[in-house]
């Protein structure tokens, strides 16, 4: 039940994160920006956004993740082994499936953070169509 409880917990912190917002480009007030206003600004951010994630820019990460998982567990459950064998009153299989698990939760956990955030070309997609409506980008957060 303990360990029921702990992956509850574990499910719902990682939903809040990544409901906690997506980073966003800032714009520099031009002569564009001014005339146009904060409104139509964050409109066309917006469409900027939806164009990016329609074409596919921002695509690939969940893959990643789950590779990236993989291989942690795989190294985690050889490392464990080896110090399962190692250490006295653990068995092989004990070493490694505990080294598995650790190392294949804390990379899941670890990507997920990183998975919150846009991709390069999902960055330079919406940071180009922005400029081509008259817009200067800073940055992003």
């Amino acid at each position: 039940m303990k360990r029921l409880s702990c992956i509850t917990l574990l499910a719902v912190t990682l939903m809040l994160t990544g409901c906690a917002g997506a980073k966003r480009p800032v714009l520099y007030p031009n002569s564009y920006f001014n005339q146009v206003g904060q409104q139509q600004a964050e409109m066309d951010i917006d469409a900027c956004m939806y164009a990016a994630e329609a074409s596919g820019a921002n695509s690939g990460k969940g893959t990643e993740l789950v590779k990236d998982t993989a291989k942690a567990g795989a190294v985690g459950g050889a490392t464990g082994a080896v110090v399962g064998a190692i250490a006295s009153g653990t068995s092989v299989g004990r070493g490694a499936a505990i080294g598995g698990a650790g190392a294949a939760t804390a990379t899941l956990v670890g990507g997920a953070f990183d998975a919150a955030e846009p991709t390069d070309i999902y960055i330079r997609f919406v940071d180009m169509c922005l400029q081509e409506k008259g817009y200067q980008l800073i940055g992003w957060r």
